[in-house]
């Protein structure tokens, strides 16, 4: 079993889950930007990206490859499509898991037109032939194709218009150091603050024609994990609440009743997130407590509760991981509103561990 589509697949059923499925591929489509100067949020990146493309139009080249990492999203998708945008070519997308043999990646190559822009989604999961061939096609847009098998196989090279390859990954630390060193720009996706994403809000509910107020902005900001993709899947949500239950219009009342009814709490913890926490709490103190045993606690698989729930947990500071196993902190008896026993671990995990 590949745990990477089990836990990929379980984020997408989940309202607050950073993964797409169709309905969010299809809408994210229609609110995405065109150009840079719509882009929202990644201030940074956005500034580097621009001097880029624009010295690589100035010279009449291609643009160097580009290399964008972070959670899932971010924009990472939206930011190859700007690029293409900018430098006027056509974009040809695909993903490492659909390229599992050499021949799959030349057959791709092979077809790019002069200045065409590949993006490559979860560059990090394509199979290794196929990635070592890459390292050629980016460093001299030239392949080797290997006809015949055994002694008298031979090599033919096969040369490639120039083109610009942008790779996107959600863990670029599985990158082997010689590909990543051929990306001659590398930019790290953040997450959004409330305010952008606000921004973010706006301008989505403008685009489908939904009459939001500020307030209302806000709750659903503060709500969606610092990711433009969950924010605008609870825009849509807390619209069709206020379609059937209100008059239309989205204000902080409205958006609190409907993320009630879908289980979002003033965090942006769903009820995995919240099973999580409370097994942990309830059932074994505050922690330590060994990550098989929570799972088989929340009723979920081992790899769900690590590669899910656990990451927003860790950052939102309301769990740690530590070496005898996960131990709730001081702000998730908070959350829940629940008085941590005097003898727990909970209070500072790590100086019970160590005995000081």
């Amino acid at each position: 079993m590949n745990w990477d589509d089990t836990t990929d697949a379980t984020a997408a059923e989940r309202l607050v889950g950073p993964s797409a499925d169709r309905e969010d591929q299809a809408v994210e489509a229609a609110l995405r930007p065109k150009d840079l100067g719509e882009f929202i949020g990644q201030e940074k990146v956005r500034e580097q990206l621009d001097l880029v493309l624009r010295a690589a139009r100035a010279r009449g080249a291609t643009a160097d490859h580009v290399l964008l990492s972070g959670a899932p999203g971010l924009g990472k998708t939206t930011l190859s499509m700007i690029i293409a945008a900018e430098m006027g070519a056509p974009i040809r997308i695909t993903s490492g898991p659909a390229i599992q043999h050499a021949g799959d990646l030349a057959a791709i190559l092979s077809s790019l037109q002069e200045g065409e822009v590949l993006f490559l989604d979860e560059i990090h999961r394509m199979s290794r032939p196929a990635e070592e061939m890459l390292y050629m096609a980016m460093e001299d847009f030239r392949v080797d194709v290997i006809v015949g098998k055994g002694p008298g196989a031979t090599a033919i090279p096969l040369e490639l218009p120039p083109f610009t390859l942008v790779g996107a990954t959600t863990r670029a630390g599985l990158l082997p150091p010689p590909l990543r060193d051929r990306f001659g720009f590398t930019a790290h996706m953040e997450f959004y603050e409330p305010a952008e994403l606000e921004r973010v809000i706006h301008r989505s509910a403008n685009l489908l024609d939904v009459e939001i107020e500020a307030d209302g902005a806000a709750e659903i900001a503060g709500r969606s994990r610092g990711t433009p993709r969950i924010a605008n899947r609870l825009l849509r949500r807390v619209r069709d609440y206020a379609q059937v239950k209100a008059d239309g219009i989205i204000n902080r009342d409205i958006a609190e009743a409907a993320l009630a009814v879908y289980e979002v709490d003033a965090r942006g913890l769903d009820r995995l997130d919240r099973g999580v926490l409370e097994a942990l709490l309830k059932l074994f103190g505050g922690g330590p407590v060994g990550l098989s045993t929570l799972a088989v606690a929340v009723g979920e698989e081992r790899e769900t509760v690590e590669e899910v729930a656990e990451p927003f947990l860790v950052r939102e500071g309301l769990l740690a991981r530590t070496p005898r196993g996960r131990v709730a902190t001081p702000a998730a008896w908070a959350h829940l509103g629940l008085t941590p026993p005097r003898s727990s671990a909970a209070g500072n995990g790590q100086q019970d561990l160590f005995g000081a």
